[in-house]
């Protein structure tokens, strides 16, 4: 009789809804992994100890940081995704979570088998030019390099890498054309770039930072929507005219299927997190800011960077190792 299937229908999802409040307050009810997959040291690394720190004091469970480095965050990535999704497993992801599936023969789907919990924090990149160019400002940059193409060259830390694919997307964008020199790691890259064999570099601030200071460096733009409170006296590329905006982002994310209230459990706790004036400035010191929002804003980032990414990885046929 249909009034019976309605009774049933209503009863079955008064017993989900109860179920779910009772998870819900009783989570969690054991430590929680946090999985990294970047090795130890590091800002990636920093940040992850802060939240899990006062994730602890604030949740009564202890959050355990595991490190598991390798195949481009790949191995790291899929651990998180094939966890238990009871909220007890959550873990890191940056951008490079968009960008390997334009790259590498992924053992999880990135758009389905983990869910977004908050942007955590994000770096402006900023465009940094060795004191040789004869510019002083972003305008004269672009105009310089659309006057001598071919003759300026910029390094990246690597094929496929974030600062990579934002420099062919840059050029793109810019309507200029410079030759790529990749590395492999800042550390090589940084070293060439303040000894003049390098040109320019689409870098992250705690790297660049300090040769701004000393002058080895001059920094002309960032790439981010707003200025960089690392970078205060540096314009925004859109400030020039420009509109062109990419952030390396840090997000928290848990498997597929974790109960939507335990997520936004653990978002409400991240954000309020996010705001402690010793966290900012703990962040500060590797040049991060704080993120922040719902989960629903984050997953709207990530879709639009699966989305931008393979059209770039495929107009400059990046290729990996």
């Amino acid at each position: 009789m249909p009034w019976i299937k309605r009774f049933a229908a209503i009863t079955a999802f008064l017993l989900l809804a109860a179920g779910q409040s009772l998870a819900q307050q009783s989570y969690p009810s054991k430590p929680i992994r946090f999985l990294l997959p970047y090795p130890p040291g590091g800002s990636t690394d920093t940040f992850s100890r802060i939240v899990a720190q006062k994730l602890s004091e604030s949740l009564g469970q202890q959050v355990v940081v595991e490190n598991r480095p390798g195949g481009n965050t790949i191995i790291g990535t899929e651990a998180l995704a094939k966890a238990a999704p009871d909220g007890h497993t959550i873990g890191l992801v940056a951008s490079t979570y968009t960008i390997n599936p334009s790259l590498f023969k992924l053992p999880y789907d990135p758009a389905k088998d983990l869910i977004p919990i908050i942007q955590a924090g994000f770096s402006s990149l900023v465009l940094v030019v060795h004191p040789s160019v004869p510019v002083k400002t972003f305008k004269e940059f672009l105009a310089y390099a659309k006057a001598n193409p071919g003759k300026l060259n910029y390094g990246t830390v690597g094929s496929g890498s974030i600062t990579h694919l934002a420099s062919e997307m840059f050029e793109d964008i810019a309507g200029i054309d410079t030759v790529n020199v990749p590395y492999k790691g800042t550390a090589p890259m940084l070293t060439d770039l303040i000894g003049g064999q390098l040109h320019y570099a689409l870098d992250t601030p705690v790297t660049s930072i300090p040769h701004l200071k000393s002058g080895k460096l001059r920094g002309l733009a960032v790439a981010s929507p707003k200025r960089s409170p690392a970078m205060p006296d540096i314009p925004t590329m859109a400030e020039a005219g420009l509109p062109f905006e990419v952030v390396a982002w840090l997000g928290i994310m848990a498997p597929a299927g974790t109960a939507k209230e335990i997520v936004n459990k653990l978002n409400a706790e991240i954000n309020r997190i996010l705001q402690f004036p010793d966290v900012r400035e703990r962040l500060a010191v590797s040049a991060l800011e704080p993120g922040g929002g719902t989960p629903e804003q984050f997953a709207a980032i990530i879709k639009a960077d699966l989305a931008r990414w393979p059209t770039i990885v495929k107009k400059a046929n990046v290729k990996v190792e």
